[in-house]
């Protein structure tokens, strides 16, 4: 019988989530080679819990097994993080407009205060926490839409291409172009109009996806 992520000891689940929180900010490279005697020094694990967990990321496309070569960090091209954003756009776009459906007026506070945290993270230069508000807030809509099984497609997109997600977050000017976007999502939610909640999560994405074609233009001007 297939064991649920649920039913993980909790020294598995917190590998897991060690090495993809290592994947995202970059202390593990695209291709680079994932040596479970390293990583079970590295994380105070067990080689099975270190072999488990490189098994989930594999199956959450983090990571990838090359043959005779064992487990290394799966490179994610720009064109797949655009394909990938061009499926997000249509299932964050059912779930802003679920979550309009069925939001409650605690739930519409929630959303509130969370844009409040954003303008205030914004305002002052946080980068940072305005990435994890941002990741806090499309999680939430996520929930209050009860969607899930988009939820669970979205967030093993999410895994995939978090890597250039979390690199267009940190470009600078980047969180001032999508303050307002993220807004109008909420207005929206907040406001009960499933319709343009899901018109402003469009907007939201493909200015994601543009925001990503052009940051590797910039880096590879002579691909342009």
């Amino acid at each position: 019988m297939t064991e649920s992520a649920a039913d993980r000891q909790p020294g598995e689940r917190s590998v897991v989530a060690a090495i993809r929180d290592a994947i995202v900010r970059g202390e593990f490279v695209p291709n680079q080679r994932l040596v479970e005697a390293d990583l079970s020094d590295q994380f105070a694990a067990s080689r099975a819990t270190v072999r488990a967990a490189l098994i989930e990321l594999t199956n959450e496309g983090l990571v990838e097994r090359v043959q005779n070569r064992g487990a290394r960090v799966r490179a994610v091209s720009l064109e797949e993080a655009v394909e990938i954003s061009e499926v997000r756009m249509m299932l964050e776009s059912l779930c802003a407009a679920k979550a309009a459906e069925r939001i409650s007026d605690a739930e519409v506070d929630e959303l509130r205060e969370l844009g409040d945290r954003m303008r205030a993270a914004v305002a002052g230069g946080d980068v940072v926490g305005y990435s994890g508000l941002n990741q806090q807030l499309h999680r939430r809509i996520r929930e209050i839409g009860g969607q899930r099984t988009a939820a669970q497609v979205l967030e093993r997109l999410r895994g995939q291409s978090v890597r250039h997600q979390f690199r267009l977050a940190m470009r600078p000017g980047r969180p001032q172009v999508s303050l307002p976007e993220h807004l109008a999502i909420i207005d929206a939610i907040c406001a009960h109009h499933p319709a343009e909640a899901a018109e402003a999560a469009r907007v939201h994405l493909t200015s994601v996806i543009e925001a990503l074609k052009s940051a590797e233009a910039e880096v590879s001007p002579l691909h342009a």
